[in-house]
């Protein structure tokens, strides 16, 4: 089916292009979802989680930022995780899209911490507009691991954050700044759940944000099928001189066509 929309954007940071030396673990890439748009893929977790009272021993691997439990999620524009109705963890919802240029997102079994452990990884991936590939890219990923009896931790790890929103969700065509902003957390799709602070809000998850992302690691401790509240790592000294910004305003109109399954 073919969507059509007028995409009118907002004031936004312009953010210089940097790297860092962030959090995220090699490794948990043995599968690919391969180059796509709003993809997912059903993937075993190696080991029983309870989440909320509900074992759960796969899940769904979805381009757009984020894993989901019973069902697949293609939803690239992020509303409030907690009125989705999805059992949703999030490391950051917006819409990614590989299908050109950054890379594929990856995915597999491992260890963390010497458990067993599941992992995906959206390192140098790039947001959505159709016929045009960007510089900005964002890496983030996702670790699940077992701490026995269905306990498990969930750990969001980040590297540079430089975009927020595709064009489709009111992303600038060239920055990927303004329009509805990513979401991160999770959700129980029974009306609990729980979002860092500087979700939905522009220009607060991007490196040099008020809620920086870059660097960080927030850790949830599922206990008893119940999530605790994160635990944050705070970024090294020398990561956050590296959080260098420019003001700039960005302003465009654009009409296109987009293809969804």
């Amino acid at each position: 089916m073919l969507f059509r929309k007028t995409a009118m954007l907002a004031v936004g940071l312009f953010v210089s292009s940097v790297s860092f030396a962030g959090p995220i673990v090699s490794g948990f890439d043995s599968k690919s979802l391969g180059r796509n748009d709003d993809g997912s893929m059903l993937a075993i977790i190696g080991f029983d989680i309870n989440f909320f009272g509900s074992t759960y021993s796969r899940l769904y691997v979805n381009n757009n930022g984020n894993v989901t439990f019973g069902s697949p999620k293609n939803a690239y524009t992020p509303s409030s995780l907690g009125v989705l109705g999805d059992v949703f963890i999030a490391p950051f919802f917006a819409d990614v899209d590989t299908s050109l240029a950054g890379s594929p997102v990856t995915y597999g079994v491992g260890t963390y911490d010497g458990q067993a452990a599941f992992g995906v990884n959206w390192v140098d991936v790039d947001y959505y507009y159709g016929r045009y590939t960007h510089t900005a890219r964002n890496s983030f990923q996702l670790i699940l691991v077992d701490r026995s009896d269905g306990d498990f931790d969930i750990i969001f790890n980040y590297d540079s954050i430089q975009w927020e929103a595709g064009t489709m969700s009111g992303g600038a065509i060239e920055t990927g700044l303004g329009g509805t902003a990513a979401r991160a957390g999770w959700a129980s799709g029974t009306g609990e759940f729980y979002e860092l602070a500087g979700s939905g809000v522009n220009g607060a998850f991007i490196n040099g944000g008020p809620n920086a992302l870059a660097g960080m690691s927030y850790v949830f401790q599922v206990r008893n099928g119940e999530p605790l509240p994160p635990i944050p790592a705070v970024p090294e000294p020398e990561n956050w001189a590296m959080l260098l910004t420019g003001l700039g305003i960005v302003g465009v109109t654009a009409r296109h066509r987009r293809r969804r399954k």
